[in-house]
């Protein structure tokens, strides 16, 4: 046991300090086809904050307040969701990719959220503003080919396979800023440090 006790120490200091393990929030991005609900394009984000610590487990979207024939001629009151969508209907929606965020990139996400909440009602609009408008101001904030498209924003699915096959290289080269190294304290606790303190002491 005396060989295995450094590393369960590491394995507790990282576990303790907020940021040094798993420590990343990962933005998925899903489209749900016609079928008993209407269509609808959303992003699911889980992970943990690299500078706090805090857990983040929600789910963003944007949509009408009601589902009615008005919708299609006007705009009506809108509905800023989070956290709302259960996950038997996440289960049923397609998976388009992934990306791991940076802080920065996950506050600008969370602008872009702030943003649409704001809106001032009637907010949705099917035309101008619906769920899949949402979601492109998401991918443009992370400098993704997130741009309207002609014909498929009112296609959550078509416009996702657009955006993911136009944008392979930037998701592929997209990368995850990860946390800085543990203060000094930790760094001198390390299985290493502590093996020389343990020889110094000798």
């Amino acid at each position: 046991m005396r060989g295995h006790w450094p590393a369960v120490a590491f394995a507790a200091l990282l576990a303790a300090w907020p940021g040094l393990a798993d420590a990343a929030v990962e933005i998925d991005f899903y489209s749900h086809d016609f079928g008993k609900e209407f269509p609808h394009a959303f992003v699911v984000l889980k992970g943990r904050i690299d500078a706090t610590g805090e857990v983040v487990d929600t789910n963003l979207g944007f949509s009408a307040l009601r589902t009615s024939p008005a919708i299609l001629v006007k705009s009506v009151t809108g509905r800023f969701d989070e956290g709302i969508v259960p996950q038997e209907y996440i289960d049923r929606s397609l998976q388009h990719f992934s990306l791991m965020l940076s802080d920065d990139e996950y506050r600008a996400v969370m602008a872009v959220a702030a943003a649409w909440k704001a809106r001032p009602q009637p907010s949705y609009n099917i035309n101008d503003a619906n769920c899949v408008h949402f979601v492109s101001d998401i991918l443009l904030a992370l400098h993704l080919k997130g741009d309207p498209r002609r014909g498929l924003m009112k296609s959550p699915r078509s416009f996702l396979d657009a955006v993911t096959a136009d944008s392979q290289a930037l998701i592929a080269s997209h990368v995850y800023s990860p946390p800085a190294p543990p203060p000094p304290i930790l760094a001198q606790s390390l299985p290493g440090a502590l093996e020389t303190k343990a020889a110094e002491a000798q």
